[in-house]
């Protein structure tokens, strides 16, 4: 393997590099670019503006008509494009959100591979070297198959997760009743200011760290992370507000933001992984009321933990938010345990067994007035 001189000029680092770069396209796009969007439109059978319809979708930036740029991957992607429309898998008014969906989340994994393979290169040039194209290609074709397998089983893990839906009825398994999530920083756009990019990074990754094990240890899915919050939903009620209730908790620190967050339940309209409703809404709107360290619930899920011991659920103020007038929250907590009683403890308990009567008045007989 033959490596660059140790000691290089500008110019010869700036030659190597692009060496480098090219190298490693050819190896990510199975060969050269060769074509430019007209002649691959072309050879796919395509009209040009659909071909470039679905360019932008999977979130590239335009190029010019006599720019070649595509390779012979880019003309079977395509092809196989077309053959899931003809065999009726996907509907070609719909092809564009699915490249869509499918972009984003691959744009976002592609960002942290890019990392992980800087490291390797630094690690392979002893950090004070520029690498030859040789050696990044060898490095690239040793670490990326280990990528697309391990992509290909957790793609595989997830699609079983989702077997209750692939089973599901035709023409229902994108109306879901589920239990739907917020959780986010409170104080993070000031906080996020005062921060430096690699500390403001480790905050948002031990953030999303923390929420997707407790998230995924009580059954629930991670819909989206946006850097100061994430929006989960849950099949069971139950699932939902232990993670709304632990998630507090398990990212509590001295040096760290708190945590609120916000819950509620009813039908849910799944459409290219995200999710869609009133019921999305109304769990947003309860977050940005609820105080650091705190859960609240829509009334739907209120009366779903009402009469279960392990649960407190109280009424609280009606307040006004933008698409709800005279919202009335719910305020969850755990109902202590197994802790001995003194008098003042017993007389604590009895009141607090009168308030929860009267909560279950309130949630028998009352009104929300939500929209």
């Amino acid at each position: 393997m033959t490596a660059l001189p140790d000691t290089v000029g500008p110019e010869d680092a700036a030659a190597g590099a692009q060496d480098a770069r090219e190298a490693l396209e050819r190896l990510l796009l199975d060969g050269p670019r060769r074509y430019t969007r007209l002649q691959v439109a072309e050879l796919a059978a395509m009209s040009p503006r659909r071909t470039q319809r679905l360019w932008r979708a999977l979130g590239f930036p335009d190029v010019a008509d006599d720019e070649p740029v595509f390779t012979d991957a880019d003309v079977s992607a395509l092809g196989l494009l077309s053959a899931l429309i003809d065999a009726g898998f996907i509907d070609p008014e719909t092809e564009a959100s699915i490249a869509r969906a499918v972009g984003q989340s691959l744009s976002r994994l592609a960002d942290w591979q890019t990392d992980m393979l800087v490291d390797a290169l630094t690690r392979v040039g002893g950090g004070d070297r520029q690498v030859s194209p040789e050696e990044a290609v060898a490095t690239a074709s040793t670490l990326l198959p280990l990528l697309r397998q391990v992509q290909d089983y957790v793609w595989r893990r997830h699609l079983a997760a989702n077997a209750d839906r692939l089973l599901a009825s035709a023409g229902s398994a994108d109306r879901r009743e589920l239990a739907v999530g917020f959780a986010d920083l409170v104080g993070y756009t000031s906080r996020s200011r005062g921060m430096g990019g690699r500390e403001l990074g480790v905050m948002v990754e031990d953030f999303e760290s923390t929420a997707t094990e407790v998230i995924a240890r009580h059954h629930g899915r991670v819909v989206k992370t946006v850097g100061d919050g994430v929006l989960y939903t849950a099949v069971s009620p139950i699932d939902a507000v232990e993670i709304g209730l632990e998630l507090p908790d398990a990212w509590q620190a001295a040096d760290r933001p708190a945590l609120r967050v916000g819950a509620a339940y009813g039908t849910v309209l799944t459409h290219l992984g995200d999710v869609y409703s009133p019921v999305v809404n109304l769990a947003s709107r309860l977050t940005s009321i609820a105080l650091p360290g705190t859960l609240l619930v829509d009334r739907e899920l209120a009366r779903m933990l009402g009469g279960l011991p392990r649960y407190r659920v109280r009424p609280l103020r009606r307040v006004s938010v933008r698409g709800y007038d005279q919202l009335q929250p719910w305020l969850v907590r755990r109902r202590p345990s197994g802790v001995e009683e003194d008098d003042e403890a017993a007389g604590l308990h009895a009141f607090e067994d009168m308030l929860d009567q009267m909560a279950a008045e309130v949630l028998e007989t009352g009104d929300d007035a939500q929209g």
